[in-house]
């Protein structure tokens, strides 16, 4: 079955080639358009201040990030999770130029942007002229998002990843699966099993045939009458 990662970043800002960094990296695993439960999550050390207008986003500070570790000393494990699949990015541009950025400082390879499959585009696509923010689309599917009071990359992920099952076509698809395993249910309910019995290999009694001729007679127009 087909394998996805659904990812997200939180920056100090916009622009890598600026000197902004990663401060949070998000990662949910799908596989067959289902989330598995498998996750990757890091708050990175930036090594460097954090701006106000960044900080108003995701409300993560330079005093929580300064113990955190920095991104070569996570490295190994994302790229381990993430391993050959593909990725499925809001906004995609944007968080493979910071990821790349930082793979490319530490001398890896960079990730080809065709590995990455961009949902903003895909929204665009399906809903032509309407909102396409990770915020709007969840409100158009119905995605709780009470819990999202700021930006964070694993909650980000996680809306993400449903929004992505439905940008698929994924509740529809669901209702179908649980509709047939519901009538699958009713007719393993409805099955009857018959107890087989041994075959008698003797003859009736005396007293058995009596009871029977006084059962017979007791019918009223039994239907092989009918026929003689």
């Amino acid at each position: 079955m087909k394998r996805e990662i659904v990812l997200d970043t939180e920056t100090t800002g916009l622009d890598p080639a600026t000197g902004h960094r990663i401060v949070e990296i998000g990662c949910i695993e799908v596989i067959g358009g289902i989330r598995s439960g498998a996750h990757f999550h890091a708050y990175l050390n930036p090594e460097r201040d954090m701006p106000e207008e960044a900080y108003r986003v995701h409300g993560l500070s330079s005093d929580f990030l300064k113990s955190k570790p920095v991104f070569s000393e996570k490295v190994d494990e994302f790229m381990e999770f993430i391993a050959d699949s593909t990725l499925v990015i809001h906004n995609a541009g944007f968080d493979m130029r910071f990821i790349n950025h930082e793979l490319d400082r530490l001398g890896f390879p960079v990730l080809p942007m065709s590995r990455a499959i961009d949902t903003v585009l895909m929204a665009r696509k399906k809903f032509p002229g309407s909102p396409a923010s990770l915020d709007a689309l969840c409100r158009r599917f119905e995605i709780d998002l009470t819990a999202r009071t700021k930006h964070g990359a694993l909650l980000d992920a996680e809306l993400l990843a449903d929004v992505y099952l439905e940008l698929l076509g994924g509740r529809q698809v669901a209702l179908t699966l649980e509709a047939e395993k519901t009538a699958a249910a009713h007719a393993a309910e409805a099955i009857i099993v018959l107890e087989l019995r041994e075959p008698r290999h003797f003859h009736p009694s005396v007293e058995e045939l009596e009871a029977h001729a006084a059962m017979v007679a007791k019918l009223k127009k039994p239907i092989w009458e009918e026929y003689n």
